[in-house]
């Protein structure tokens, strides 16, 4: 009976052994997928939450310690892909509509957050990638107001699910309205999240909007800079010291080495390739750390309050844009 027990135990053990094995495999390789350009930053995210309801890797403390890495430095290198001078000069146009479109966003989103009652810094996250730049924002923000990954993941799936829509939506709806190359490049960089979404939607319009959108854009994603350190003045609690979380000042430096050093343009571009694989892979690992369980916990408010604000500051830049200018 002894030796029966004991062989079940090996058996077990063994079964065990193996389908640690399988998931370690299995997460390698659908990390080095992710890393290649057929896999975007929305896919990234909702294959790591798959992933992460079949298999739990060996090493999944070792991920969320890199994951926290691998977000800061994705940050700063996209720093190394912004022009100063060519934001200042050719964004004067869109820089009134950015200024007030970042204010009202992140004031109606925190409003919405109140009304839904969602968890204070979760609402903060997406009213700021809402605002700003989508998930370059909040991977600012978060680590200046303490934000669990929890909270860093919930903001970032709704902000990413949205991205996704936009890409097709947006087209659709500047043809339909017959909006010109100007006013949807305007529209583009104002009311989509996410820098990748802004370039993909602009691009399939025209030539012409892309560039508007892009300068734009960039002018938007500065205000990364401000926000985090009004964010963390507004987050101290009861700590009077605020200290600048150094992967910010780094991704400040980036922007003038792009801006000051030309000559290093040619290296810059592949910096900027890495920080945006760096980020796909970010939201890769962020979603393994997302089981069902978890997401049912959050409920369905984060969502829709991202969703109600992104068509509200969707419908108001619109509105100003086509009737106004």
């Amino acid at each position: 009976m002894k030796r029966v027990r004991l062989f079940v135990l090996a058996v077990r053990r063994k079964q065990e052994y193996q389908q640690v094995m399988f998931a370690d495999i299995a997460f390698i390789i659908l990390f080095i997928l992710c890393a290649t350009s057929w896999v975007s930053a929305p896919i990234a995210l909702l294959t790591g939450i798959v992933a992460a309801q079949l298999f739990k890797p060996s090493y999944q403390q070792l991920v969320h310690k890199f994951t926290h890495f691998l977000l800061q430095f994705s940050v700063v290198g996209l720093g190394f892909g912004m022009n100063l001078h060519t934001v200042v000069y050719a964004g004067k146009e869109g820089l009134g509509l950015s200024v007030l479109s970042i204010i009202i966003t992140l004031l109606a989103g925190v409003g919405l957050g109140r009304i839904f009652a969602t968890d204070k810094k979760t609402s903060y996250l997406i009213a700021s990638g809402t605002a700003i730049c989508g998930g370059s924002a909040i991977a600012a923000v978060a680590p200046v107001i303490n934000a669990g990954k929890n909270q860093m993941s919930v903001a970032l799936g709704t902000v990413f699910l949205l991205n996704t829509f936009a890409l097709f939506l947006f087209p659709f709806i500047g043809h339909l309205l017959h909006l010109s190359d100007r006013q949807f490049g305007l529209w583009c960089a104002l009311a989509i999240h996410d820098t990748s979404s802004v370039v993909g939607a602009a691009g399939h319009y025209s030539n012409s909007s892309l560039e508007i959108a892009t300068v734009v854009k960039l002018a938007r994603a500065l205000w990364i800079i401000p926000v985090a350190i009004i964010s963390a003045f507004a987050f101290k609690g009861a700590s009077k010291k605020i200290k600048l979380p150094y992967f910010i000042a780094l991704f400040v430096v980036a922007v003038l080495i792009n801006t000051w050093l030309p000559g290093l343009h040619q290296y810059n571009k592949h910096f900027v390739s890495i920080a945006k694989t760096g980020f796909t892979l970010t939201l890769f690992l962020i979603g393994t750390g997302l089981p069902l369980s978890m997401i049912k916990d959050v409920g369905v408010k984060p969502f829709l309050q991202g969703l109600l604000l992104w068509i509200f500051i969707s419908v108001l830049t619109l509105s100003v844009i086509v009737f106004l200018r």
